[in-house]
Formats: C-alpha cells, structure tokens, sequence
C-alpha cells in the first residue's frame, strides 16, 4: 500500500512540475511576437561563441552569468523582457533572478528553437 502512495504522489509531483514549467516558459510564438513588436527586449543568455553561432534577430547577448553585472542594459524594471537560452534552463534563472529584483514582465522562451519567426 504505500509503494502505491509513493508511486501515486512521485506522478502528481512530475505532472506539476512538467504545468509549471510548461506555463514558466513563453511557449506562445504568437504572444511573443506581440511583445517583441510592441519594443520588447529580446536577450540571449547563451554564452558569447553560442550567440556568435546564431542568434534571434535584434536579441542582445548578455551570458546568464553576468546578468547581475549587466543590468544597466535591462533599463526600466517595467520593461517587457524576452529571455532565451538554447533549452530554457538558464533563461529560467535569468527570469527568477530579474523578477527577484524587481523586473515585473520577464518572459522566459525557453530555447532559441522556441522564438517565434521574425
């Protein structure tokens, strides 16, 4: 009986986990369009030689390791801002860190393959 619980409670934690993420994630080509062609600022987390191997166009390259560095060129913590990765791991903790500071609309795209057609 409680190998049944446990096996039942291991299944709803992995469907939460897979919601949330799911839902952390733009995941939305056509809202992230709108945000991009209403000013929003599309940075790539990846590091330089990944952004220099391809990027969004427009994005910005600044690594997920000198976000804290950088901010200055995140400008007003209002501003609608698109952060991308190569899966959506690093925009994740980009996304965690910029609203732990106060940035209030921070959209994680999860991967580069995930942005929408330009």
């Amino acid at each position: 009986m409680n190998r049944i619980v446990l096996i039942v409670l291991v299944v709803v934690c992995v469907v939460f986990i897979v919601y949330k993420l799911k839902n952390s994630l733009g995941g939305n080509p056509s809202l992230l369009k709108e945000k991009i062609d209403a000013g929003a600022l599309v940075v790539d987390v990846r590091t330089v030689a990944e952004f220099q191997s391809g990027h969004y166009p427009g994005a910005i390259n600044i690594p997920v390791d000198q976000v804290s560095k950088r901010l200055d060129e995140f400008g007003d913590k209002n501003r609608s801002i698109i952060v991308y990765c190569a899966s959506g791991g690093r925009s994740g903790s980009a996304k965690s860190f910029l609203e732990s500071i106060g940035y209030s609309d921070v959209t994680n795209a999860g991967g580069l393959s995930n942005m929408p057609n330009p």
